[in-house]
């Protein structure tokens, strides 16, 4: 399965940020989006941020999430991470 999740960007160096995964911390590669700053919601697939999305629609799919199961979520983060 393949799974983009919402991240909010926390810290940006180069091309380079650390991303909130709500708790979670990684860091994911922001090059394919356009002046991405700070605060921005992004949605990560496989370390890489492919879109920004706004805040309301980050919380709906959060709260989408946690109805799934939490640990395929964190398996599929796991294996983004590598």
């Amino acid at each position: 399965m393949c799974l983009a999740i919402p991240g909010k960007v926390i810290e940006i160096t180069g091309d380079k940020a650390v991303a909130d995964f709500g708790g979670l911390k990684r860091k994911v590669d922001v090059s394919l989006i356009d002046q991405c700053k700070v605060s921005d919601y992004v949605l990560v697939h496989v370390g890489f941020a492919i879109q920004k999305i706004d805040e309301p629609t980050a919380r709906e799919t959060y709260r989408l999430l946690s109805e799934m199961d939490k640990e395929a979520m964190n398996e599929e983060l796991r294996a983004n991470h590598e």
